[in-house]
């Protein structure tokens, strides 16, 4: 871990909530470590919000002694950029999917498969780092690519969008669907009845707008900050997925810290899973509606949408492809109580 001297730098966003629960600690004038995190997301949205929530709560917890720079929209990297840079130690935190850490250490990607939780309270027990599930998979990808997991968080429901009413599976046949480009979304869009087509994320407003693809799929958070209702007419409570964002750290760079410093780490990570968790949960049913009031169409099981063929299309084709490779893993994730 490289030591220097770093003038405190600190992003505050108003965003989730109260200020994280720890005590005012004053900082020296320097920090004695300063560290990176990188990622993809908009700051306005709670995926980009936490990780300056993090770099906040590390900085209290280590009594000013660790600075997070934070660097978000893709300034590092775009999303596989940036989950190799924490492998190579370039950078010390990013924050990915489940399925786009799959690319570093393959059993991950199992996390985002659709329609996989009972529901929010078991995603949270399952992607908890001190859970069963969560330590295998932590330590193959520490053996795999030198990268462990430090938090996890709940990132919200995915959801289907389109510029036309969608109730079944049937009415995607031949629509280009924009799916995160890893093997499990890809599954997840083609499974719905769609034409599945991997855009980087950097460039789904422009893709959307242009035609290149007709929908995409994400929580409501993401389609209400990034505006997607400028451009998308319909939202389609489909619900496939229910996601942990997942935040990672650069092995060698957490080897590298005192006990004192790897505590403070934990410290920081739980308060920003938590506040993060309950930010997504307390807005998305006010984000929906404030979809509806921008315009949008939302229909979900009232308006016709045909929920059970769109979990029995998936689960299929998820079966299908990956029921071999995932099946003990998955029974692991249901036994988790």
């Amino acid at each position: 871990m490289t030591k220097r001297l770093q003038p405190t730098r600190r992003s505050v966003l108003a965003l989730g909530g109260a200020a994280l629960a720890a005590p005012f600690i004053a900082r020296p004038a320097f920090a004695a470590t300063t560290l990176r995190y990188g990622h993809n997301n908009e700051v306005a949205s709670v995926a980009g919000a936490q990780a300056d929530w993090f770099a906040e709560a590390l900085g209290q917890t280590s009594g000013g002694e660790i600075e997070v720079q934070v660097f978000p929209n893709s300034q590092l990297g775009k999303l596989q950029e940036l989950a190799e840079a924490v492998s190579l130690g370039t950078i010390a935190f990013s924050h990915n999917t489940a399925g786009a850490l799959g690319s570093l250490y393959q059993p991950f990607a199992a996390l985002d498969t659709p329609y996989l939780y009972r529901d929010v309270d078991h995603l949270m027990k399952v992607t908890d780092v001190d859970s069963p599930v969560m330590q295998e998979l932590n330590e193959g990808l520490i053996a795999a690519a030198n990268v462990r997991v430090i938090y996890a968080h709940y990132f919200g429901r995915r959801n289907l969008t389109c510029n036309k009413a969608v109730m079944s599976p049937e009415d995607l046949a031949g629509t280009k669907i924009r799916a995160v480009p890893f093997p499990i979304y890809t599954t997840a869009v083609e499974g719905m009845g769609a034409v599945a087509v991997p855009v980087d994320w950097s460039e789904v407003p422009t893709a959307l707008a242009t035609g290149v693809v007709q929908g995409q799929e994400n929580p409501v958070n993401v389609v209400l900050n990034v505006k997607l209702y400028e451009v998308q007419s319909h939202l389609m409570l489909t619900g496939h997925m229910s996601n942990a964002e997942v935040v990672v750290m650069n092995e060698d760079t957490w080897q590298g810290m005192s006990a004192t410093e790897q505590d403070a780490v934990r410290e920081a990570a739980e308060q920003t899973r938590q506040k993060a968790t309950k930010a997504i949960l307390d807005n998305e049913e006010s984000e929906t509606q404030q979809l509806r009031d921008l315009g949008m169409t939302v229909i979900g099981e009232d308006e016709g949408l045909d929920l059970a063929a769109f979990r029995a299309s998936v689960s299929s084709l998820v079966d299908e492809r990956f029921g071999q490779q995932y099946g003990a893993l998955y029974e692991k994730i249901a036994a988790v109580s």
